[in-house]
């Protein structure tokens, strides 16, 4: 295969991408080219329609040295991670090791303590369990990889509100609690279930949440700035908000939300977001990479992500494998009732189980759900077009609930499926009539 990439691609200069694309997706490809200008990282691209991969596609350099970016990379993907757990969750609830109206006692007896005996399955997963406030529960921010640790101070916590009362982001805290549910009902710690349920069946090529040795340096390093990921608030603040904030305008930033519609709770962002310490919490770390924090540090390739979204998009199945039923897709993705008090995300996220609703740059598709990310990743799925759309990226910084990258290359892809009118194949080839793609 011809080398699409040059040097210039470490300074950001270059648009060089590589890889195959159906030529019905040349948007997708314009898109990420777009978004590798003046970008001093790396990204990959992979986008199913109809079952088939259409676009698989990266470029830019995976680190600081100027290594370019290649078919293999993978990139930590902060809470893109959750949709992987949520899927897991729903495998569990399929084959009846659980239910979504479970109380999580039932299945992790110690979770009953502090008030929290009525919990149930489903408010955990719909963010409404009151059980964010990470910056109460641990001392420092590198308690996260000790999962033992979390679990016990989960267990001793009370809820910060009753639970199904509001909805509150669970950016930290989500991934132990559905994990531990996972881990109590299967006998199998989540590193491995990632790869029993999802690796293994769909041939997926890089997916791990806790990593081994031997898959570290297929790792992006992460391109940010101190070369560690900053809080929540600092990153706000790189864009005025938390600046705001942090220098007595909070009034009057809350006036101009409320003004929209909007009710910013300050106190909520940082218990969610911000335990102590978690400005020099490197998340790219090879520590961190081995650790399991299902909320936040899977490490993936865009195909693995893109593929097990295409299953969801296709009725839960996807080459002949199954992951879940119709009836349980239907369950996990149907839209739950919200709770007027919203905290940490003051606008709705219209929240399935586990997934949140699709934005991009041609609207919010009626159908589509899945999970993006800080640090700018993202994947999902709109079974309406049977379309399934994942980024990886290795630098910027956006929000804790994405940013414009995933929601342009999104617009892209789904412009394209709106375009295309030709029948599915009859067949399906194991290897999709991709064209190379030239710089």
């Amino acid at each position: 295969m011809a080398d699409a990439r040059d040097q210039s691609v470490l300074d950001g200069s270059s648009t060089a991408i590589d890889g195959w694309l159906h030529p019905d997706f040349e948007g997708v490809a314009a898109s990420l080219r777009a978004l590798l200008k003046g970008n001093p990282g790396g990204a990959a691209v992979c986008v199913y329609h109809r079952g088939v991969c259409v676009a698989d596609l990266w470029g830019g350099v995976k680190n600081r040295r100027g290594a370019p970016w290649t078919q293999d990379t993978m990139a930590p993907s902060f809470s893109t991670t959750k949709g992987v757990a949520s899927t897991l969750m729903h495998i569990a609830v399929d084959r009846g090791l659980v239910d979504y109206d479970d109380r999580v006692a039932q299945h992790w007896p110690e979770f009953a303590q502090a008030g929290k005996e009525r919990i149930t399955i489903r408010q955990v997963m719909a963010h409404q369990s009151g059980l964010y406030h990470i910056r109460q529960m641990i001392d420092r921010a590198d308690r996260m990889l000790d999962w033992d640790y979390m679990i016990r101070a989960i267990e001793r916590t009370a809820p910060i509100h009753e639970p199904g009362t509001r909805t509150g982001y669970h950016g930290l805290t989500y991934g132990y609690l559905v994990g531990e549910i996972l881990q109590r009902v299967t006998g199998r710690p989540f590193p491995r279930l990632v790869q029993d349920e999802l690796v293994r069946p769909l041939g997926l090529d890089g997916m791990y949440v806790g990593a081994p040795d031997e898959a570290l340096p297929r790792a992006a390093e992460l391109l940010l700035p101190d070369a560690s990921v900053l809080s929540p608030v600092e990153v706000l603040a790189q864009g005025g908000i938390g600046s705001a904030l942090l220098t007595g305008g909070a009034t009057a930033l809350q006036g101009v939300l409320r003004l929209v519609g909007f009710q910013l709770d300050l106190g909520s962002i940082l218990d969610a977001l911000a335990p102590n310490g978690i400005g020099s919490f490197e998340f790219g770390a090879h520590e961190t990479l081995r650790a399991a924090i299902p909320a936040a540090n899977g490490l993936f390739t865009a195909r693995s992500l893109a593929r097990m979204y295409a299953a969801l998009a296709c009725g839960g199945e996807i080459d002949g494998v199954r992951l879940l039923s119709p009836a349980t897709l239907a369950r996990a993705t149907e839209i739950q009732e919200a709770p007027a008090g919203r905290m940490v995300i003051p606008f709705d996220m219209r929240w399935r189980l586990g997934y949140h609703a699709v934005a991009t740059t041609r609207g919010v598709p009626k159908k589509a759900f899945g999970h993006f990310g800080f640090g700018g990743s993202g994947a999902w799925a709109d079974p309406r077009r049977e379309l399934a759309v994942a980024l990886i990226v290795n630098s910027g910084l956006g929000t804790p609930f994405g940013d414009t990258r995933i929601l342009r290359i999104s617009g892209a892809a789904l412009a394209c499926a709106s375009m295309r009118t030709n029948p599915p194949p009859a067949r399906r080839a194991e290897q999709p009539a991709l064209v190379y793609v030239p710089a």
